[in-house]
């Protein structure tokens, strides 16, 4: 039956419009003209609507679950292969260090260059974080049996348990993550880090190692400071506005506070710390090509980063909250 519909809905179509797609139902034309294939699939579309799906077949003619297969193949191996690779490079990066007093000078120079530069960023995204979500509390909160402190509370736990540890790792990602990238990219490219191979000295643990380490330690620090002016900011924009007094604003944020929630932001923040140090530091390392690589490489990995901090997000939710 499924042969028949292909057949007819081949003949209804060379009859319309002059052209023999006999040719498209051979399976010669999977192999020699990729581009037939989708003149094939816009063909038999209508005639097979929801019936493949139920179709388990073999023959040569399944065009759909040919085409299917053969894309869900390519992407599976490819994350295969990356999963594999990523794996392999962390077994390289967490070895132990050639020189103890190298390693600690280059800890603290990460440190410096992922951290103390990301603060003015930091503060200025959660000062004004925390007054949209100071003032969007106020206007939800107009009906008359809602208090007021409500406004404070919301404010506290959407910046403490959401809006600091993962919009403040996005920023990161973006940031932090793009020059990882195209510092270890460019090292690459240029042929550094094959000097560093022939002299003898494990570049993944000299180049990666540090960072790893120096985001661990630091993000947490961040997170804190995005803490606090997040709720500052709230308070600042939210009295000056006159949305909310200063009185029920401090007692909304000191009201049934659980000191639980800034341990459970912390948690988040170190994996998302290793995600935004690891995951770029793979992909710059395993650049090839020129400077457009590097950049398509910084845009891969900004890309991959972001979508695994809300997967992990999701889990440690679901793990440390529910």
């Amino acid at each position: 039956m499924l042969r028949e519909n292909v057949y007819r809905a081949s003949y209804a179509y060379k009859v319309k419009t002059n052209f023999n797609t006999d040719y498209l139902l051979s399976p010669k034309a999977y192999t020699v003209h990729p581009l037939l294939r989708l003149e094939t699939w816009n063909l038999g579309i209508g005639t097979f609507s929801n019936k493949f799906l139920k179709v388990q077949s073999t023959h040569s003619y399944s065009i759909f679950y040919t085409f299917a297969e053969r894309i869900m193949l390519t992407y599976f191996s490819r994350t295969l292969t990356h999963i594999g690779r990523y794996y392999l490079l962390l077994t390289q990066v967490f070895s132990k260090p050639e020189k103890g007093s190298v390693f600690r000078k280059r800890i603290f120079e990460e440190i410096d260059k992922l951290g103390i530069d990301s603060i003015p960023i930091v503060i200025i995204i959660s000062v004004f974080m925390g007054a949209v979500m100071t003032i969007q509390a106020a206007y939800g909160f107009q009906s008359p049996w809602v208090p007021l402190f409500a406004v404070g509370v919301t404010a506290r736990d959407s910046v403490v348990l959401e809006f600091a540890p993962t919009l403040v790792s996005l920023i990161l990602a973006g940031k932090v993550g793009s020059s990882i990238t195209s510092e270890i990219g460019m090292m690459r490219v240029s042929e550094q880090i094959d000097a560093l191979e022939i002299m003898g000295v494990n570049s993944a643990s000299h180049l990666i190692f540090p960072k790893i380490i120096a985001a661990v330690f630091i993000t947490p620090f961040l997170i804190l400071l995005s803490m606090f002016f997040g709720i500052m900011g709230g308070f600042l924009f939210g009295t000056l506005t006159g949305v909310v007094t200063p009185f029920e604003y401090i007692y909304g944020i000191q009201y049934d506070f659980k000191t639980y929630n800034v341990v459970y932001s912390l948690i988040k923040s170190v994996f998302f710390a290793f995600i935004i140090s690891s995951v770029p530091s793979y992909h710059g390392y395993f650049t090839k090509g020129g400077a457009l690589e590097v950049g398509y490489s910084s845009t891969t990995a900004v890309v991959y980063s972001s979508l695994l901090i809300l997967i992990f997000n999701f889990i440690l939710t679901q793990l440390l909250l529910a």
